[in-house]
């Protein structure tokens, strides 16, 4: 595709730091993809000399194909295109001596971050799964703020932040001592090698002579620092970046960062890609008119030659049962009016939780969907294990199913007896299950390992047989009541409030399975088996979710969304206190809020539809809800009202500050 007038001049732009303000859906990539090209075929740019960063492999790994495709494998040789975090191991690896580490160091993840402070802070925390959760987030702030163990210390107010820096001094010795690092370290290691060490930097600027970030907008302290060492006094860089879509200030992003960079680097030169190759006109005018009431050091406003479209939509539900419904209704007529496909259509809301009763609707309808940024209900843990119990319940051949949930909760079988068990059923050619009842495992097994493994089969047998003369809904209750396993996510969970949810879900699923067997008008009245069937189709579907070009309609949060586009997009949950959500509202922090909104409405490229609920259960109450102050900030002329328009009057549309929630309340009257 041919590069706009303002495209190619981000492209050409290579004497000094560029920075390329590039809105929603503008080609960004085509840009930074052409640029590294143009400084190989153009501008005698060595491949291995360039360096391209992003923040997910994903992006990393699409970039380079399209590089090397336009280059060839020769030229495209040594280019380095990559995560931070994957740069900066690369430094790490190649500078371990000057940085005083062994070869062969270790990597935490978060997990083992968790296990070692959860070892080293017992006489602090108590093990107290809230304050380790919080001592994680903290450190991971320290670090992308490069504030080090002994600032931390020094800086330290309140009794809280004074034993979490101690903590902090504790786990990074104890980092040094088993010569590991974790996931922040990769960014924070390079930078202040960089800063100390002035040899080490020459050398990695003589080897990156060119620098291209992309998501400039989501770099933190420590990031925008390691841009700042490696490009040096040259300023041979590109950044492309748009501070309307900087969401992630919860994990350290920074999109005043696009500030400091006309404060560090005077002759930047500011490129604005301002063409929307994705949207209506009528969806960028929306979000144009919404982000406007953001303050902006860059200003900039999103144009599109695709024509006016259709209005925005505006739809009012009871609650977030009937949401869930009326989503899946429209959709599903919408379909049936267009011809379009299921993955065209995208469902787009605040918080993972929006999504359980969305899924329960497309399940029952019998649509295929998929989740991302955020675990699928069938991908969950608690769900898997009561799954694997009605698997095997029903077929006594699934082995999978058997090893998954043999000792969950534990029975008293460890892994010396299914060991033996599973030796045994290889030699006589049959399953695990089979196997536990012949007479000739006793000369293998034998004890109290014996004992608990076949009242264990016996139980699923009992059970089985109930199936053709009970009520199959007894037995499923039955089979949760059995194994005990609320008690035992008691035991297992890190906090009663993790077990609290984890069985809120197994009473999900106990719910979705009764609805299976009962029917309904909709649905047909089904088997035990057959409900087992459909959903563990549901769960395989769930776990081909990066599988391309599979039909399905996509569920995901604002945050998850951006980056990709979809022709019909749901915003749900368009209320105060779920976006804006309550916290930021608490805190004065709407601004992000309105960023989300924007990178939600931008998403869409021909249809876009808002839905709000007139209530929500919160912790058990009903609590009335109240629209989203960012539908009154939308052009209303733009919006078709379910209850007919909101504004009719220019006086009206100038009293609007004013009147505020006021006008749309009154639609709840």
């Amino acid at each position: 595709m041919k590069l706009n007038a303002e495209q190619d001049a981000a492209v050409k732009l290579i004497s000094g730091p560029c920075l390329v303000l590039a809105g929603a859906g503008s080609g960004k990539t085509r840009v930074i993809t052409n640029k590294i090209v143009h400084l190989v075929k153009h501008c005698d740019y060595l491949a291995k000399n360039i360096s391209a960063v992003t923040f997910t492999n994903k992006a990393a790994r699409e970039m380079k194909e399209r590089i090397s495709q336009s280059l060839g494998k020769q030229d495209a040789r040594g280019l380095m295109v990559s995560t931070f975090h994957s740069l900066g191991l690369d430094i790490i690896k190649r500078e371990y001596k000057v940085l005083g580490m062994k070869s062969g160091f270790t990597l935490f993840d978060a997990q083992d971050t968790m296990a070692l402070l959860k070892e080293l802070t017992q006489k602090q925390l108590h093990e107290d799964s809230d304050l380790l959760k919080a001592l994680t987030l903290q450190l991971s702030q320290w670090k992308n703020a490069l504030i080090l163990p002994p600032q931390a210390k020094k800086y330290a107010k309140g009794e809280r932040d004074i034993i979490f820096a101690y903590c902090y001094e504790l786990y990074q010795r104890q980092l040094k001592a088993y010569n590991a690092l974790d996931f922040d370290d990769l960014i924070v290691m390079p930078t202040l090698l960089f800063k100390l060490n002035a040899a080490v930097r020459l050398r990695w600027q003589k080897k990156i002579r060119y620098l291209l970030v992309d998501e400039y907008q989501d770099t933190n302290t420590s990031q925008y620092e390691l841009i700042k060492a490696l490009v040096g006094e040259r300023a041979r860089f590109t950044v492309v970046g748009d501070d309307d879509q900087s969401i992630y200030s919860w994990r350290g992003a920074r999109p005043e960062n696009l500030m400091l960079l006309q404060r560090d680097f005077p002759q930047l030169k500011v490129t604005k890609l301002e063409q929307n190759y994705r949207s209506s006109q009528r969806i960028l005018k929306a979000a144009n008119a919404l982000i406007a009431n953001n303050p902006h050091e860059f200003e900039k406003r999103l144009f599109s030659e695709l024509g006016y479209g259709e209005p925005l939509k505006v739809l009012f539900v009871k609650n977030e049962i009937h949401e869930a419904q009326r989503v899946v209704s429209e959709l599903s007529g919408h379909k049936f009016m267009n011809g379009s496909a299921f993955k065209d259509y995208a469902v787009l809301y605040r918080g993972n939780h929006q999504s359980r009763l969305l899924e329960k609707s497309l399940l029952e309808h019998r649509i295929p969907y998929k989740i991302s940024g955020g675990t699928s209900f069938f991908a969950r843990s608690e769900v898997k294990d009561i799954m694997a119990y009605l698997k095997l319940l029903v077929n006594h051949n699934d082995d999978n199913a058997f090893l998954r949930i043999v000792n969950t909760p534990r029975r008293m079988i460890g892994p010396t007896t299914l060991e033996k068990l599973g030796s045994y059923a290889n030699l006589r050619h049959i399953g695990i299950f089979a196997a536990s009842f012949e007479m000739g495992l006793q000369e293998t097994l034998s004890g109290r390992g014996l004992a608990a493994l076949q009242a264990f089969t016996k139980w699923l047998v009992e059970l089985n047989d109930r199936l053709t003369s009970e009520d199959q809904i007894a037995v499923v209750r039955d089979l949760i009541n059995d194994i005990g396993y609320e008690d035992w996510l008691y035991e297992s969970s890190p906090s009663p409030k993790a077990a609290e949810m984890r069985m809120k879900n197994v009473s999900m699923l106990f719910k979705w399975v009764t609805q299976m067997l009962k029917g309904d008008d909709l649905h047909e009245k089904i088997t035990l088996e057959q409900v087992v069937a459909r959903l563990t189709l549901r769960d395989v579907l769930s776990r081909n979710e990066d599988e391309e070009g599979m039909d399905q309609v996509q569920l995901m949060t604002l945050h998850a969304s951006k980056g990709l586009e979809f022709p019909y997009v749901y915003l749900i949950g368009m209320e105060e206190g779920l976006l804006p959500h309550q916290v930021s509202i608490d805190e004065d922090n709407v601004e992000e809020e309105r960023r989300l909104a924007y990178v939600g409405i931008t998403r869409a490229q021909k249809e876009l539809t808002f839905i709000v609920a007139k209530e929500r259960i919160q912790y058990g109450e009903i609590i009335t809800s109240t629209p989203s102050r960012f539908l009154l900030e939308l052009p209303q002329d733009d919006l078709d009202w379910e209850s007919g328009p909101l504004i009719k009057t220019a006086e009206q549309k100038q009293n609007i500050a004013k009147k505020g929630m006021a006008s749309l309340n009154a639609l709840f009257d």
